[in-house]
């Protein structure tokens, strides 16, 4: 019994052909075929997270050394004008409970059980934000 599986199992063996396996890219830059460029360039648009609608976002080329030096100088103007209205307005020493007027932004300063809060109120727009400063007073 054992010879005739032997034998059988060789004579399987001999029906058995092999093949070679051949690589053949798909992408068309890899030597793949110039007609799938179509179907996978529609592949990566429909995979792509990113969308380039906002023409407006930051972009390096335009930005040179003088605007970046105007928005600087704007900055800086701007900051030193808070800080001598805040300084007017509110004096040298911290933050004092009271109603405070700046245009159409009204602040209100109260003292809280988890500190100073600062509530501002644009009259224009209608919004809204509040500000906690732990321990102030």
């Amino acid at each position: 019994m054992k010879n005739l599986f032997f034998f059988l199992s060789l004579l399987g063996v001999s029906f058995l052909k092999a093949q070679q396996f051949v690589y053949k890219p798909i992408n068309p830059a890899f030597g793949g075929d110039t007609f799938n460029y179509q179907w996978l360039l529609s592949s990566a648009s429909s995979q792509n997270q990113f969308d380039n609608v906002d023409k407006t976002s930051f972009n390096m080329k335009d930005l040179n050394s003088l605007s970046s030096f105007t928005d600087s100088l704007n900055r800086q103007v701007l900051s030193e004008l808070s800080r001598k209205l805040f300084g007017d307005q509110f004096g040298e020493g911290d933050l004092k409970p009271g109603t405070y007027v700046f245009g159409s932004m009204y602040l209100t300063v109260s003292q809280t059980g988890q500190g100073l809060l600062i509530s501002i109120l644009n009259t224009s727009t209608g919004e809204q934000s509040e500000i906690v400063i732990p321990g102030g007073g």
